[in-house]
């Protein structure tokens, strides 16, 4: 098997000394909960990166919010806790244009130099450890959350739902 090239996000885990672990899928996958499934991992363990812009000032600097594979973002309910009038999702190809990352490869990691408000699901607090993007699709990384915390300066949020409530 071919060895894995760096990441953005690899080599910014590995200037601070952050310990991580590279887990790799085929990057046809592009659905967390797939990629859950695949390594055989709980879905509240593996997160995505959703890319989140404000609608009544669409040029501030987006949002980064990261959740479980399993739930979804309650747009409103996170704009109350952000104190934010509205949210709404940037579109696969505004994410890309936004991060400079593709979809499925999205990592708050990546993106440290960039203007990005980080968030992250409050359930996180709850695990050692989660499972994000590395920033390219098909490798996640898997680090402990203090230092995910710690290190994108997330905040922690409670706006999600389950990924099937209307």
């Amino acid at each position: 098997m071919a060895k894995t090239p760096r990441t953005q996000a690899m080599r910014a885990l590995d200037a601070r000394k952050i310990a991580y672990t590279v887990h790799t899928f085929p990057d046809t996958i592009r659905d967390a909960e797939q990629v859950a499934a695949t390594l055989g991992l709980p879905p509240t363990a593996v997160f995505k990166t959703l890319v989140v812009v404000r609608e009544d000032d669409p040029t501030a600097h987006p949002f980064l919010v990261l959740l479980p594979a399993n739930a979804a973002l309650d747009l409103r309910r996170f704009a109350r806790a952000i104190d934010v009038k509205s949210v709404r999702m940037a579109s696969h190809e505004g994410a890309e244009r936004l991060t400079g990352l593709k979809v499925g490869g999205i990592s708050a990691l990546a993106l440290l130099n960039r203007p990005f408000s980080v968030y992250i699901d409050a359930s996180a607090l709850a695990l050692p450890e989660i499972l994000v993007s590395g920033g390219q699709r098909g490798v996640d990384l898997q680090l402990r959350v203090a230092d995910l915390i710690a290190l994108t300066h997330a905040q922690t949020v409670e706006a999600t739902i389950p990924k099937d409530a209307p």
